[in-house]
Formats: structure tokens, C-alpha cells, sequence
């Protein structure tokens, strides 16, 4: 079996403006987080998160969320690229508390994980359009960060 490589392709921050809560839906609680904007910076690009972008999160009665994130990235040369990406956070109940309680957590203390998917309609960045992200997540209180790495 192939050995899976990866390589760094951006850091992104998110600015997080609230939260539209739905409630307890038949699959768990159901609310989505507004992304106000943001930065991402790496080796092939660079820019801003505009704002609009939304996550519909779902707490799962396991304790597991689930992320299902849609934003729009402008690259500081102007192009626009949609990342679309799932993950899942999960961790012991004490620390998962103080995450989602807006308090710092050492990342290593939970688990989550990113799958993306990238469109754009820029040449440029075209080469995005047939690349699957992985990546590691972490929560600080001024919002999610994000290492993410193109799957070779």
C-alpha cells in the first residue's frame, strides 16, 4: 500500500462574530457559527477569510462536533477560492468544557481533524481545484487556527 505524503499548504485564522443556535435536532445540537473573517498565509498563497463564511455544527449526544465549514479566501493578488471543509472535535468531557467555554487548550489534550476540498475559477490557483486537504485544528479563545496540508 502507498504511503500517504503530505505538504504544508496554509495556516488559517478565523474570527468567529456568534453563534445561531437551532437547537436539539434529531441528530444533536444543531448551531452555526459565523465566521466574521480571517487570515491564512503559506508557501503558494496568502491572503484574507472574507466574512460570510458559516459553520453548521452539530453536537453530537456521543460528545463528538461536527464541523461542516464553508468560507471564501481571497488571495492578496485578488483571487477567490471557496474551501469547503468537515471535521470532527472530540475529547475528554473536562477539557472539551474548557474549550468550548473559550478557554485555551494544549491541541494535543483533544482530537480535531480536518477533510477540505478547494474551488476556484482563478489560473493562478487552479491547481487547487484537484486537491484534498487534511488538516489539525486547535481553539484558542480569539478563534479556531488551523494547519492545513495538501495530500500528495
Amino acid at each position: 500500500m502507498a504511503e500517504i505524503r503530505t505538504s504544508h499548504l496554509i495556516t488559517m485564522k478565523l474570527a468567529v462574530s456568534g453563534l445561531q443556535p437551532i437547537g436539539e435536532t434529531p441528530i444533536g445540537n444543531r448551531r452555526i457559527g459565523l465566521v466574521a473573517g480571517g487570515t491564512f498565509e503559506g508557501p503558494k498563497l496568502r491572503g484574507i477569510v472574507l466574512p460570510g463564511g458559516a459553520d453548521w455544527i452539530i453536537g453530537r449526544p456521543d460528545g463528538v462536533t461536527m464541523l461542516d465549514v464553508r468560507i471564501v479566501l481571497q488571495t492578496d493578488d485578488g483571487a477567490a477560492i471557496g474551501l469547503t471543509y468537515r471535521g470532527l472535535r472530540h475529547g475528554p468531557a473536562d477539557v472539551m468544557a474548557k474549550v468550548n467555554s473559550g478557554q485555551f487548550v494544549d491541541p494535543s489534550l483533544f482530537y480535531f481533524r480536518i477533510a477540505a476540498t478547494f474551488e476556484t475559477a482563478a489560473p493562478r490557483y487552479a491547481w487547487l481545484n484537484g486537491v484534498f486537504g487534511i488538516g489539525t485544528g486547535s481553539r484558542p479563545p480569539e478563534g479556531p487556527v488551523y494547519d492545513i496540508f495538501e495530500v500528495l
